[in-house]
């Protein structure tokens, strides 16, 4: 008895089966996602205990019990983020509402600039800027849409990142059974190669965020005095965001550097040549000092491999993938070096030494 050919099915049975495909690939899509979205949960908060335990490692030889050095470190790493916070907010809120109200004036240098280099007509310059301001203004749903979402995304962030210090907290008070627990996964023969890779990432997590900590403040600092030398406004405002986007390796340097650019743009191009000069020689000084002497020692990664590994990340994780992209490819890499590459080459190793005992 022959089988039915695809054609000779009905027509029903071909849509249902079309529709059950397509809602399972969906399904499958979210979850992912999802799923994505929980491991990383798990790794930054992993990543804040390991911190904490640190920290708290070193409190106890000095007699303080775990739990009060672990809630110590939590509180300090908190006041250090707040009064950074405040003192740093003011008047980067001073210069950014005042940058704003100055972005018509701006927008018409910027204009008059690119007129002089390029001879684009004005008009047509005005008109574009137009035309993409009243398709905002005519359509407020386009404006107001996105501000609820990101208002929306804030709060979640900030209860999840509430969240994740708690259970940061309690695992770095006792990191003892989750560390056991990761143990017992595998055969006790392979345990002590587990401990070692648990090490190497705890290395490699605290250098990274050793690194990220002097950067922020190394750049942060030096491009604030480059840029008030050279008498470019709002100076503190490029300096705090390029200090922000400095987490993303490479990238955030160049993003964090053309605002100030078009900024000194509309002065003059020698001003913009100069912005670009301070920006060029701080990425200079954290290439030669920062990186070298504090992240690379830890991290060990090629600058290639971050700098692909980075748009990787950045497309599987979204935006907040990108804060932690070197922790995530610093374990890829280490994961990969113990449990593929040493093997082969023991395995080849043993298989040289025993050809020789054989001959």
């Amino acid at each position: 008895m022959e089988a039915a050919h695809p054609q000779d099915r009905p027509p029903g049975s071909v849509a249902y089966r079309t529709v059950f495909l397509a809602a399972g690939l969906l399904v499958l899509g979210l979850l992912f996602r999802e799923l994505l979205t929980l491991l990383l949960a798990v790794l930054i908060t992993v990543i804040i205990a390991i911190g904490l335990s640190a920290a708290a490692s070193k409190l106890e030889r000095w007699q303080v019990p775990r739990a009060i050095g672990t809630l110590v470190a939590l509180l300090a790493a908190v006041s250090v983020l707040v009064g950074t916070i405040a003192l740093i907010i003011p008047p980067f809120i001073d210069q950014t509402n005042e940058f704003v109200d100055n972005v018509p004036q701006i927008t018409e240098d910027l204009r008059d600039s690119i007129h002089d280099v390029t001879g684009a007509n004005p008009r047509e310059i005005t008109d574009s800027v137009q035309n993409f301001t009243e398709g905002y203004t005519d359509d407020p749903a386009r404006l107001i849409g996105p501000i609820t979402s990101i208002g929306l995304s804030v709060a979640g962030v900030l209860g999840g990142l509430i969240i994740m210090l708690i259970v940061a907290y309690y695992i770095a008070i006792r990191p003892e059974p989750l560390v056991d627990g990761i143990r017992r996964l595998v055969p006790p023969p392979h345990r002590v190669r587990v401990d070692h890779i648990m090490g190497r990432l705890q290395t490699s997590w605290l250098g990274w965020m050793r690194g990220v900590a002097i950067d922020m403040l190394l750049s942060g600092v030096l491009l604030y005095i480059g840029l008030s030398i050279i008498g470019l406004e709002f100076a503190i405002f490029f300096a705090v965001l390029t200090a922000l986007l400095s987490v993303i390796p490479y990238f955030g340097a160049i993003a964090s550097g053309i605002p100030p650019v078009l900024f000194a743009f509309t002065d003059s191009p020698g001003k913009a040549l100069l912005v670009i000069f301070v920006y060029i020689l701080v990425q200079q000084i954290e290439g030669n000092l920062t990186i070298p002497m504090v992240m690379a020692r830890a991290v060990n990664l090629h600058p290639a491999v971050i700098a692909i590994g980075v748009l990787v990340v950045g497309q599987l994780f979204g935006f907040v993938g990108l804060i932690v992209a070197v922790p995530i490819l610093s374990m890829i890499t280490i994961l990969v070096e113990e449990l593929w590459v040493k093997p082969i080459e023991e395995a080849h190793r043993r298989a040289g030494e025993s050809a020789i005992v054989k001959a």
